[in-house]
């Protein structure tokens, strides 16, 4: 018998949506058009909608169960509320029980009548206003939120406050004084090479700024220049605290489009794909509507600006699900299959998307590639910190006295970020822990903020920089609850391909509910999360854990193993 490679793997799933078209995306947005309305399972509608396109049953079924927003039951209303952390952080969890009550309808059902459903939904990128929900597509926010879905009080949702400390931005430029997109594209085509645009990107350092941080330049070489690379701008933003993205998508989505059409240019893609989160839906309406535009004004098609050049570019929405955002996960999903974690290698940009080499930078990391083909990669180097360049945009949470998005030089002093950006917190409430980049990040005691945020110095301290979402805890909310959710959210978005996270991470819940130190079996469990887990969620979640134990010292004894 011949040997069998990682890179030989069959997937039977692959190769049965081969035979069909590859239905991918459509089927994905199939379901979602089966499910909305009905309370019923998937068992009753999804095989329907495999047979139409001429896929067995277990390939609708697969997907229909996975992905929360087609697993849920839908109402004719329904309202999705957010249970992430900085909306938990907000009321210490109280708004979803509010919301329960004050509907009549509990979380993950449909009242009888099939009137109105409930989902609880990690996140929805208003963490800056929160506690925050989603009535239909219509947003909701604040200390009132029961009261406006109980439609007692007006929708109140108001925009992402965003300010720049760089002097110069490189990603706010749009958002802040309107500057036009599209001034690099139409230049770089005509008159530089793709050689030119990788030189300068390589030049800049840039990393990528949805938490691998992985040199963006190495990355596309890796591609090789197939002529079959697809290029994904990754817009599932699923790190609770962090809204960068939804705002660059919302207010500048020229810009990310630009980034994703130079990023092609550079790998030697004709083919760019944009994934956007199913909860970000005016974001989804943005870029879809600017990808109309940039067709219209000759930026995108067969013949870019009369060259050689062809380009083409879709729009994606995705179905709900947290690890969906890692990169094999993410094309697991674009293909129309469960967003789980495959094996590396191979590695997407050898075979990702149908086996093509397969770029995914994250909608931040995008942005910043006109003003660094525009300004120079040498530029882009000179701002930021030794090894890790450029700028980042860092999100505050409701808790702060001054909420929003800023854009910050990276080696910037996170204390100087709480303190004199965000005003501190609110109502002279005294922090206490910080989480930083998302609940698998890291936290931070409130007197451990002397650290500059970079990736090397924030995981010095056990955190990490991940999105760079912050959000603050002060003594409103016990450590008790803070643990348990982390172990909430880490079992709910497991995405359960691999046994040491789908069960380890069951098991980290129950020992967090049960209270006390968590003894020895914890140790053994957290060394089986962090060494054998497929992906980078399972091997987060015990750092995550003890950076949070040590955050609050004695109360949290004996998980900061």
């Amino acid at each position: 018998m011949v040997p069998v490679g990682p890179a030989d793997r069959f997937d039977a799933f692959r190769a049965l949506a081969d035979r069909c078209g590859r239905p991918g995306d459509r089927l994905i947005e199939s379901l979602a058009e089966a499910r909305a309305g009905t309370a019923d399972g998937p068992e009753a509608w999804a095989p329907a909608v495999a047979a139409r396109i001429g896929l067995p049953a277990a390939a609708a079924l697969g997907p229909a169960s996975y992905y929360a927003d087609l697993a849920a039951p839908h109402g004719r209303r329904h309202v999705r509320v957010c249970s992430a952390t900085a909306c938990f952080a907000s009321r210490g969890g109280r708004h979803l029980t509010d919301v329960e009550q004050e509907l009549g309808v509990t979380a993950g059902t449909a009242s009888p009548d099939g009137e109105t459903s409930v989902q609880a939904v990690r996140c929805l990128g208003y963490c800056y206003a929160g506690p925050a929900a989603l009535d239909g597509d219509t947003p909701c926010t604040g200390a009132a939120l029961a009261a406006q879905l109980a439609r007692r009080e007006p929708p109140r949702a108001p925009e992402i406050p965003a300010a720049d400390d760089t002097g110069d931005p490189v990603l706010l430029g749009g958002v802040l004084w309107d500057e036009p997109a599209w001034q690099v594209w139409p230049q770089a085509v005509t008159n530089r090479t793709p050689h030119d645009v990788h030189q300068e990107v390589a030049a800049s350092g840039l990393r990528g700024r949805g938490g691998a941080g992985f040199q963006v330049a190495a990355k596309w070489a890796a591609a090789g220049r197939h002529p079959d690379t697809v290029v994904v701008a990754n817009g599932d933003e699923g790190d609770p605290g962090s809204y960068a993205d939804r705002l660059l998508m919302e207010a500048d989505p020229g810009r990310v489009l630009e980034g994703l059409a130079l990023a092609c240019f550079a790998c030697g893609a004709r083919r760019g794909m944009v994934l956007v989160r199913s909860e970000y839906p005016r974001a989804l309406a943005r870029l879809r509507e600017a990808v109309g535009q940039a067709y219209a004004d000759g930026h995108l098609g067969p013949s870019v600006h009369a060259t050689t050049t062809a380009l083409d570019i879709q729009v994606v929405e995705g179905a709900g699900s947290y690890v969906a955002g890692e990169e094999t996960a993410l094309i697991a999903g674009l293909e129309g299959s469960r967003g789980c974690a495959r094996p590396r290698p191979p590695y997407p940009t050898e075979r990702g998307l149908w086996d093509a080499p397969t770029v995914v930078n994250n909608v931040e990391t995008l942005a910043a590639v006109p003003w660094i083909v525009a300004r120079g990669g040498a530029e882009y180097a000179r701002r930021g910190a030794s090894g890790e360049t450029g700028t980042k945009l860092v999100c505050l949470a409701e808790r702060f006295a001054r909420p929003g998005a800023y854009e910050v030089e990276l080696g910037t002093p996170v204390r100087r970020i709480v303190t004199e950006l965000g005003g501190g917190l609110k109502d002279g409430a005294e922090l206490v822990v910080l989480q930083v980049g998302g609940p698998l990040g890291g936290f931070l005691a409130a007197e451990a903020l002397d650290v500059p945020l970079t990736e090397a110095a924030l995981a010095a301290r056990g955190a990490a920089l991940g999105h760079a979402g912050l959000v603050a805890f002060d003594a409103s909310v016990a450590p008790e609850d803070v643990l348990r959710h982390l172990w909430q959210f880490a079992a709910a978005e497991s995405c359960g391909a691999c046994s040491p996270c789908r069960v380890g991470s069951r098991r980290g819940l129950e020992m967090a509910s049960a209270g006390g130190p968590p003894g020895e079996e914890y140790r053994r469990l957290s060394r089986v999360l962090a060494e054998a887990s497929l992906c980078a969620f399972g091997r987060r979640i015990p750092p995550a854990v003890r950076s949070l134990a040590r955050a609050y010292g004695e109360r949290l004894a004996g998980w900061d193993q």
